[in-house]
């Protein structure tokens, strides 16, 4: 009776806060859904449902081009940030080298450190070297500031991995790379995929960097674009709301492809130590 009656407060509360996180999305895809013209005030259902608004945002604000940039930018920062990564949690998790644990904690301090901070002193550090307004100054420093807890999520879960699976493969020949490749990293599909996931997440929703980092037009990011698209055109609610909706659709689908997989590693204690 007790836990019944936990579980259904449980779910109440959980459903209160589904409520609140949804509500406003579904208020702005509704908002987009009205023609340009329509006269709109709060939370309301369209009265003509129609997507020549998405169609005029896409092509007014340049969507395509920014969210192109994004997702070049993504996909390095996503494959660059898991491999390191991958390679350097294993590298913690087990091998022992001089230094490692300070190293482990040094490398920590990254998580700790707003990027606030250092935004000003990257932008000097780049333009030194000819890297700012590139895809480069966006890629590089994304791959740094991810690998701090990419490296401290997976040597949570290569530790996880029963060491006698590792020293039968070492007993067979096989070595560290090898062991890593056939041995270690398949069954951690589901946190590579959690890992992967969040840092897609965060790449694309970055706007900071590319604020500071970029000055041409055709190298901003779909953040930055739907920015500046709403700088130019304040009063067009209507088109803003379905540039808005139009930029958060991969992160959707990224989600939605991978949600299992994503929930299963983040569940299955990837994090514990």
């Amino acid at each position: 009776m007790i836990r019944t009656r936990e579980r259904i407060v449980a779910h109440a509360i959980l459903a209160v806060f589904a409520l609140i996180a949804t509500v406003p999305v579904v208020g702005v895809v509704l908002l987009a859904l009205n023609p340009r013209d329509a006269r709109v005030t709060g939370f309301s259902f369209p009265e003509t449902v129609t997507l020549q608004t998405f169609a005029e945002a896409w092509e007014i604000g340049h969507l395509g081009d920014y969210m192109r940039s994004s997702l070049i930018v993504a996909f390095f920062v996503v494959i660059g940030a898991t491999t390191v990564s991958i390679l350097a949690g294993y590298a913690f998790a087990t091998m022992q080298f001089r230094g490692s644990t300070v190293l482990f904690y040094a490398l920590l301090l990254g998580m700790l450190l707003p990027f606030e901070a250092v935004i000003l002193p990257l932008y000097y550090d780049l333009r030194q070297f000819g890297l700012t307004n590139s895809y480069a100054s966006l890629v590089l420093p994304q791959i740094a500031l991810n690998v701090c807890f990419g490296t401290f999520w997976m040597r949570a879960y290569f530790r996880s991995v029963p060491k006698g699976m590792l020293e039968s493969a070492e007993i067979d020949g096989a070595g560290s790379f090898r062991t890593l490749v056939q041995v270690a990293l398949p069954p951690g599909r589901p946190a590579v995929t959690t890992l992967v996931v969040l840092f897609f997440l965060w790449s694309w929703n970055e706007f900071l960097l590319p604020l500071v980092m970029i000055t041409d037009d055709a190298l901003r990011t779909a953040p930055l674009g739907l920015a500046f698209f709403a700088a130019q055109r304040s009063t067009d609610r209507i088109g803003m709301a379905a540039a808005a909706v139009i930029i958060s659709v991969p992160v959707v689908l990224v989600f939605v492809i991978f949600q299992r997989s994503f929930i299963r590693g983040a569940a299955s204690g990837s994090i514990k130590e």
